[in-house]
């Protein structure tokens, strides 16, 4: 199998942490038979750096327009567009953000519809468009986007934009979301990607084999400390969201939690994670026990996303 990796400062990949502790190979042994089940011999490895911030979420680089200009974007599994702000966004918000400059992409084409989104802490709106996406060496061509005008309740976020990598069928924008025209236009092999959080807090890895739910929902038996269940009894629902940084679910159940574990909620916006978290969490108030299953849950695992057999796969983290 070839790899392909693509550097950013200060970060390393899950290639490079696997080979300092001399268990990458002991690693692809062990999960041959998995990877051949998702990837050829002939395709391509991509291993994308991703930034741990403040052990909240993930950001790593992707490229709009021609000439590219770069964006830091969460990479999430719990939405399916991409949006970035735009250069008429003079919201508060934007102010600290990388702004998409339209008028020097010569790949940028415009469209007329418009979009809005509404957070349980806040709310943006913007229009849609198509130019050129680049995660790494991976290019989708003529990819539909958000640009933002106005962006309300999320000054501060250490990212510019989100680039989401659920199915098409909760897609904001109705369009085709980045993965899919990766896979439409035979940049990857397969409809397979990967998440690995290192143990360093400044390193992590999306990876791209060139290679469940229609939205990334899992089954969980229960929630049990010593040996009792506490929650999800009898079975309950799961989304496993790289773009959540903690556990959310149903908050009777949570404070019950807390409480038996001896814990204080914060009260603060830290405790909650990003504006875009919050949106996420108001949707499942709609659910019957549904959780969301964030980041400090998916450090523990290399998490496998595989949209072509409706799939995910969790290995233990090494």
């Amino acid at each position: 199998m070839l790899g392909e990796r693509i550097p950013l400062t200060k970060v390393k990949t899950m290639r490079n942490a696997l080979s300092e502790k001399n268990t990458l190979n002991n690693f692809l042994k062990e999960h041959a038979y998995r990877l051949s089940q998702i990837s050829s011999r002939a395709s391509n490895l991509t291993i994308h750096p991703l930034r741990n911030i403040m052990d909240m979420l993930y950001v790593g680089n992707t490229t709009i327009g021609t000439p590219p200009q770069e964006f830091q974007v969460v990479f999430d599994t719990g939405s399916s567009d991409l949006w970035v702000p735009s250069i008429f966004c003079n919201s508060p918000a934007c102010s600290t953000q990388v702004r998409f400059r339209h008028l020097e992409s010569s790949t940028f084409r415009p469209t007329q519809k418009t979009f809005s989104i509404a957070y349980g802490s806040g709310s943006m709106k913007g229009f849609l468009a198509y130019d050129t996406i680049r995660i790494g060496d991976l290019v989708s061509n003529d990819q539909l986007f958000g640009l933002s005008i106005a962006e309300c309740g999320c000054e501060g976020e250490p990212f510019d934009g989100i680039l989401g990598l659920n199915y098409p069928n909760i897609s904001v924008f109705g369009g085709i979301p980045v993965f899919d025209n990766l896979k439409n236009q035979s940049a990857i092999s397969e409809p397979v990607f990967a998440f690995y959080w290192s143990k360093n807090k400044w390193e992590g890895s999306v990876v791209m084999f060139g290679g469940v739910d229609k939205s990334y929902y899992v089954h969980m038996d229960r929630i049990s400390m010593k040996r009792k269940v506490i929650a999800c009894s009898g079975s309950c629902e799961a989304v496993v969201d790289t773009g959540t940084s903690l556990i959310l679910g149903p908050t009777r159940l949570v404070n019950n939690i807390q409480k038996l574990i001896g814990a204080t909620p914060r009260g603060s916006k830290d405790s909650r994670g990003h504006c875009c978290t919050t949106f996420k969490e108001n949707r499942l108030r709609t659910l019957t026990e549904t959780w969301i299953l964030g980041d400090v849950f998916l450090r523990l695992y290399f998490s496998v996303f595989d949209q072509g057999n409706d799939r995910i796969g969790l290995a233990q983290a090494v």
